[in-house]
């Protein structure tokens, strides 16, 4: 079955750096766009970053734009979300998602917490 596991999240101060990785399994990677995603205590789960299936697009939300950098490694079935600068407003968990089709995310990991504090 397809699996997408997060980790690197965790605790860092305002204006540092994180990289979250997702690795994924169950899939052939290199054929799945991917995405992103991070919600915040009592809101909504939110799009942060994609990157198309050879790496070459990449699209992000004007919260993270100049701040985040999202990559892959099709032969390490891995996403990477690079973060810098980091704001308390970026305390969120993160997912890392498989997308299929336009628009439509099928597979979704559990998710990495980051929390930033002030």
């Amino acid at each position: 079955q397809v699996q997408l596991e997060e980790s690197g999240g965790g605790l860092a101060q305002t204006g540092a750096s994180l990289r979250l990785s997702c690795v994924a399994s169950g899939l052939i990677f290199s054929s799945w766009p991917m995405g992103w995603f991070r919600q915040a205590p009592g809101k909504e789960r939110e799009f942060a970053a994609s990157i198309s299936r050879g790496g070459i697009n990449t699209s992000y939300a004007s919260s993270v734009k100049g701040r985040f950098t999202i990559s892959r490694d099709n032969a390490k079935n891995t996403v990477y979300l690079q973060m810098n600068n980091l704001k308390p407003e970026d305390t969120a968990v993160y997912y890392c998602a498989a997308k299929n089709g336009p628009d439509e995310y099928v597979y979704w990991g559990q998710g990495t917490q980051v929390t930033v504090s002030s």
